[in-house]
């Protein structure tokens, strides 16, 4: 029985859905090697291995977007800072609105960050500065 559960608990690994993990803030890098002040995703999840998917953008340091792109404004779900590094975030775009500074770490559902009394920081990001 306790090897039907191990080969059925390793199947499950293999499924890409199920593999998905936010990366480690100590190891952020692109495919390249570059180190990476941060890296944002499109979606989370209530359990964190299964966040950190969808769609993603590599922020190296300094980077710097008063606005940023149309098929990225407001669908930040949750992301990824780098070891030594901050990511200062707004809610509107020109660095106006709601304003929050994630120093290094995983943030892997924003919905749990609060914004105020009534809303959450799930997809609200329009703006950000970057610096390591």
């Amino acid at each position: 029985m306790r090897a039907l559960i191990a080969v059925v608990l390793l199947c499950a690994l293999r499924l890409p859905g199920l593999r998905s993990q936010c990366p480690n803030p100590g190891s952020l890098k692109d495919p390249q090697g570059t180190k990476l002040c941060a890296r944002m995703f499109t979606d989370s999840h209530e359990n964190s291995t299964l966040s950190c998917v969808g769609e993603q953008m590599n922020i190296y340091p300094q980077d710097d977007y008063p606005m940023l792109p149309r098929s990225w404004n407001d669908r930040i779900s949750s992301m990824v800072v780098s070891r030594f590094c901050s990511l200062t975030v707004w809610s509107r775009t020109k660095k106006e609105g709601k304003r929050r500074k994630f120093r290094a770490g995983v943030q892997h559902r924003l919905r749990d960050v609060r914004m105020g009394l009534l809303r959450n920081w799930d997809n609200q990001i329009s703006a950000f500065f970057c610096e390591c």
